[in-house]
């Protein structure tokens, strides 16, 4: 009998996976990885990135994640990510699901700076008409 563990996929609106799976690969910052049964506890952030496992009938799947994190818990992994899409073609998702996260994520690094800087101005404005006027300046 093939040892497995569980596997749960999640984003905020659903459960994207839940099955039994005897291996999986991912990656975060430091590069892949790989978990299978018996593996330690442990937590870490997944890179935005493609993880594939294998289920007891030996088929491959895959699932784009965009960023998130990967538990091990008593033989059930958690991933928990904003967005996941699931597919049959890694090629297809590393090429198409991917640069639309890259592109998002881009996007969303575009509009916090300028979303930084509008609330930096405006902090200063403050700051501005907050400080005391000098002794003997036109009213």
């Amino acid at each position: 009998m093939t040892k497995a563990m569980s596997l749960r996929i999640m984003t905020p609106l659903s459960i994207v996976v839940d099955q039994t799976v005897t291996s999986l690969r991912a990656m975060d910052a430091s590069g892949d990885f790989g978990i299978l049964p018996g593996h330690a506890d442990f937590l870490t952030r997944l890179a935005l990135s493609v993880v594939s496992w294998a289920t007891p009938d030996g088929a491959q799947h895959f699932c784009a994640v965009r960023g998130g994190a990967l538990t091990v818990r008593k033989g059930h992994v958690a991933i928990a990510t904003r967005e996941a899409v699931i597919g049959h073609d890694l090629d297809k998702l590393d090429r198409e699901v991917l640069s639309r996260f890259r592109a998002d994520l881009d996007e969303e690094r575009v509009e916090h700076v300028e979303t930084t800087r509008l609330q930096l101005n405006v902090m200063r404005q403050m700051l501005a008409r907050l400080q005391p006027k000098p002794k003997g300046a036109g009213q």
